[in-house]
């Protein structure tokens, strides 16, 4: 099932790559959340996406909103990536895969034209609000595309 602006958006606990718990319910009634999936580490595009949500923390701070990155890969790789290109910003691990098909942003079936990517996220950004609802929803069938960062930094504009 796919989520559209107006849901509440599930809550969820994943671990970061130093393995402590998160939970999109501690950010409620404090700030906005950007949730952005992706499907792999290492992969070009992906490297292009959380590189440019890095270069912008100090936009989406400035626009009250913590920043939280999913993919299945495992806390591991995840920590050499985020070690490499020193983001700013949380990543969690799906490993189980349980948040992201709950988003609708999960590539649950082997699709011949789509590179394999069976079991990996589907890239997509989410932007919830303080109380918990889903104010912008993109999740893209195409993995090489990259989510709308003007539309996420609008939307959280009107939200302040």
């Amino acid at each position: 099932m796919q989520l559209k602006v107006g849901d509440i958006a599930p809550d969820f606990t994943l671990k970061n790559y130093n393995h402590e718990p998160v939970s999109l319910s501690q950010f409620k009634g404090k700030s906005n959340v950007v949730l952005l999936f992706f499907p792999a580490v290492g992969s070009s595009v992906c490297e292009k996406e959380l590189c440019t949500t890095r270069d912008s923390m100090k936009d989406y701070d400035n626009l009250n909103a913590a920043v939280l990155a999913v993919s299945v890969d495992s806390p591991f790789a995840q920590k050499l990536w985020a070690n490499i290109h020193k983001f700013n910003f949380t990543i969690l691990s799906d490993f189980n895969k349980q948040v992201a098909p709950a988003y609708g942003a999960f590539y649950d079936v082997w699709l011949p034209d789509k590179a394999n990517l069976k079991g990996v996220a589907k890239r997509a950004a989410f932007v919830i609000d303080k109380n918990g609802v889903i104010q912008y929803a993109e999740v893209l069938e195409v993995a090489g595309n990259e989510p709308n960062y003007n539309a996420i930094q609008e939307t959280l504009k009107k939200l302040n």
